[in-house]
């Protein structure tokens, strides 16, 4: 399987989101789309950053009753990306509907990957908000599980866990991992962070970096960086 790195274009709207693919003129990064990009664009987003050439992940973390969230990927399944997701707390049977409404009638379909745990939540907000008492990388291995049991491709978790999930659902299992930052960078609001280089040595199939590369005064170099960090096992170089 490709490794590869996805940059979050978390813009508020089209402009500054082409203007920042604009700086890459030989290369046409992964790109993921959320929730604040979609919301104020619309699909017309995904359209013109697909006509540029990139690949997709949509990122929309569906999560309701499983009738909805069928209809929803129904619709969803019409735009050319190339990953989206659900939520798996969302059960097994929403899981799988999901999965029924993303595929089209030719038998084709993006990627679909279920959200385990937020980067951002740690033991002690599962524990305190949301009253889960297991250890965190017990919950993640359990979400992990309920999403390859429900036909999906993979799972969003924190590099911390790439390599266990890989352990306990397959190698071809694919694992899109958050929490991404460089040594020298910040934080931010991020709770279970690597940096590229270990996030490729642990396992982590995709890694998904925001900040350091769109808020980075050469974002292009950023981007370089970032991968050439992230594939440099691959490449014997570390």
């Amino acid at each position: 399987m490709a490794k590869d790195v996805i940059i979050a274009c978390d813009f508020a709207g089209a402009e500054e989101t082409i203007r920042f693919l604009d700086q890459f003129t030989d290369e046409k990064p992964f790109v993921k789309i959320g929730m604040e990009l979609f919301y104020a664009e619309g699909p017309q987003i995904v359209r013109a950053i697909k006509a540029r050439g990139h690949k997709i992940f949509l990122d929309l973390k569906l999560h309701d009753i499983p009738n909805q969230v069928k209809k929803a990927m129904a619709v969803l399944s019409s735009l050319d990306i190339d990953i989206v997701n659900v939520h798996a707390a969302g059960t097994k049977a929403m899981m799988r509907a999901a999965l029924e409404g993303l595929t089209r009638p030719d038998g084709t379909r993006p990627l679909l990957i279920a959200v385990t745990q937020l980067t951002s939540t740690d033991q002690q907000a599962l524990e305190e908000d949301l009253m889960i008492h297991a250890p965190i990388d017990e919950v993640v291995m359990h979400y992990a599980k309920n999403a390859k049991e429900a036909g999906l491709d993979g799972i969003v978790c924190s590099p911390l866990e790439a390599g266990k999930v890989h352990e306990i659902c397959g190698k071809d299992f694919i694992t899109v991992t958050p929490g991404v930052r460089f040594a020298d960078a910040a934080k931010d609001d991020q709770k279970r962070v690597m940096t590229p280089e270990q996030a490729g040595k642990i396992g982590s199939d995709y890694i998904v970096v925001g900040r350091p590369i769109t808020a980075a005064a050469d974002p292009v170099s950023a981007y370089k960086r970032c991968l050439h960090d992230f594939l440099a096992e691959n490449q014997g170089e570390v």
